[in-house]
């Protein structure tokens, strides 16, 4: 049996009686140098720490759960922590977590907010911009202490330099400290003796927390799948939590977004042939805080990238070859969805439907726009949608 133990910055006089007891008959602890160091002269057990990297370590350390092995971790190993890996690679009947009150609880209390109103994310090992958001407030945690104001000057550069910004460091223990302010006084004046132990609470400001995004939001060049139209694009391809898209012909890359932000888990790959049309890819990844990988042309890209939940395909479709090879790129139950505006990529979608079933529809939206002193309807160009699911 692993048994995993969670300790807070207030060392062994903040875990309970159990916790401690199963610390002191260890014969073996496991953890960081920072962790082992927090356990005092009553714990006797010989002191490993963790190898670098440790993932591809960890069964050849631990797998011999003949006798039982313990690990120290910080505050609840299971928040983003020890506990899951090892329950994911051992099975939970030999994995037994004795977890402390977690970093999250903590600056939630501090912060006087509901924890289940508020957001964790991790910036252990993620990118500053993975916890850019557009509202909400949310706990996140850092991997040193740079974190803070690398995610403040991410923040401030895409217009949440206003968000309430407070770092937390040493939370329960002796050298407790939080200090408050805004992303902006953060990005340009962060103080430089921050703890390598740290969270971050930010409430995002101002508030732009929206269900479908205009199409002013995305940078773009015209090459965007409209508002409108994406609504009905997302409810095809029907996302579900943890999915990865396929988005072909990306353009900037306005379903990745919306795919992303439909659920916790969400990404989303992008294929896009234009140079300039990634780097608007890029700036839309950063400006919404989601996770998408953007690529070079379908299906040149296809190689090394992981298997797509489902494919959308918002361009290329009359080049040779690519609807039939994003179907076998696909798993079985996965969902495709094809958007035709030409006559020529609509014959292809047509085909398919003849060949393959599914769902044939076609969309015409009118904006109002002034015609004189009144107002006439302006036709968009109509689009030819195909939505199959392989089986």
């Amino acid at each position: 049996m692993i048994i995993v133990v969670g300790v807070g910055a207030d060392g062994l006089p903040g875990i309970s009686p159990p916790a401690a007891a199963e610390l002191r008959r260890a014969t073996t602890i496991f953890g960081s140098r920072r962790q082992l160091d927090l356990l005092d002269e009553s714990i006797t057990a010989q002191r490993r720490t963790w190898p670098s990297p440790l993932l591809p370590a960890l069964t050849d350390l631990l797998g011999d759960t003949a006798h039982d092995i313990h690990v120290v971790a910080s505050g609840d190993p299971l928040l983003h922590g020890i506990g899951g890996t090892l329950i994911r690679l051992f099975g939970a009947d030999k994995v037994t977590v004795l977890p402390h009150v977690s970093s999250v609880a903590l600056a939630c209390a501090r912060m006087g907010w509901n924890v289940q109103d508020t957001e964790v994310i991790s910036l252990v090992t993620a990118l500053p911009r993975t916890a850019v958001r557009r509202g909400g407030q949310a706990i996140v945690l850092s991997g040193d202490r740079t974190t803070p104001k690398a995610l403040a000057v991410m923040l401030n550069a895409h217009g949440r330099g206003d968000s309430e910004f407070t770092v937390c460091e040493q939370l329960g223990g002796p050298a407790e400290r939080c200090r408050r302010g805004t992303a902006h006084q953060w990005a340009t004046d962060a103080y430089l003796d921050i703890d390598d132990l740290n969270v971050i609470a930010v409430r995002y400001l101002p508030d732009e927390r929206i269900s479908s995004l205009p199409d002013d939001a995305f940078v773009h060049d015209g090459q965007i799948t409209k508002h409108g139209i994406r609504a009905v694009t997302m409810a095809a391809l029907g996302p579900r939590p943890g999915q990865r898209l396929w988005d072909i012909g990306a353009g900037s890359g306005s379903i990745s977004v919306e795919w992303c932000r439909s659920w916790r888990g969400c990404t989303a790959v992008a294929f896009e042939r234009d140079e300039q049309r990634r780097l608007n890819i890029g700036l839309n990844t950063a400006a919404f805080g989601v996770s998408i990988e953007s690529r070079g042309a379908a299906p040149e890209a296809f190689d090394g990238a992981l298997q797509p939940s489902a494919i959308f395909i918002g361009g290329g479709l009359t080049q040779p070859g690519l609807l039939d090879t994003c179907l076998d790129h696909l798993p079985t139950d996965g969902r495709l969805v094809a958007n035709a505006v030409t006559a020529e990529s609509e014959a292809v979608v047509t085909q398919a439907f003849s060949r393959y079933g599914g769902e044939l529809r076609r969309f015409q939206h009118y904006h109002g726009e002034p015609l004189g002193g009144f107002t006439g309807w302006r036709p968009q160009y109509p689009v030819t949608q195909w939505a199959v699911t392989k089986q």
